[in-house]
């Protein structure tokens, strides 16, 4: 994936949906936990040391699944590579659960489909299209049956990727 890492560093200073010090532990065999702060911006997950302002890393939180390891704990891992999984451990269980449902609903697809359902809702109450007065009610992008324009996950990284 293409990105401008000027943006997307700018992006990371924008404020947060959600942000925490969790522990943290990469894809990598043998990889080691480590206290991150943690910020959902968007779509992306950037991780910083707990003493510096640049990001170690982003997540692009597409195509991805959030699944419940252990109680306390989450990972992310990607639809097309399974296997690179980055593990994060809360404080508490409700901790996780906030953080899991947020992660979830970060992803441009999940917004997609909530824009779709609320859209129909509307049009069933009202009878109208609601996006049809901005004139945009025919892209296909709002339409269902859009998919995704490549297949492959979605890593960030310029020493972004990998925990060190």
């Amino acid at each position: 994936m293409r990105y401008n890492e000027k943006e997307l560093r700018a992006l990371s200073q924008q404020p947060a949906e959600m942000a925490a010090e969790l522990s943290m532990r990469g894809p990598k065999k043998g990889s080691v936990a480590k206290r991150r702060l943690v910020k959902l911006v968007v779509n992306f997950l950037f991780y910083f040391r707990t003493d510096e302002a640049e990001p170690l890393g982003a997540l692009l939180l597409e195509r991805c699944r959030v699944a419940q390891e252990e109680p306390g704990g989450f990972s992310i891992s990607f639809i097309e590579d399974p296997e690179r999984k980055y593990y994060f451990e809360c404080c508490t269980q409700e901790q996780c659960q906030e953080w899991m449902e947020a992660l979830r609903q970060a992803s441009y697809e999940y917004m997609r489909r909530s824009l779709i359902f609320y859209r129909n809702e509307i049009q069933k109450m009202t009878g109208k299209d609601p996006l049809e007065q901005y004139g945009i009610s025919e892209e296909a992008r709002f339409q269902l049956s859009n998919k995704p324009r490549d297949g492959r996950a979605a890593f960030v990284g310029a020493r972004l990727d990998e925990l060190d």
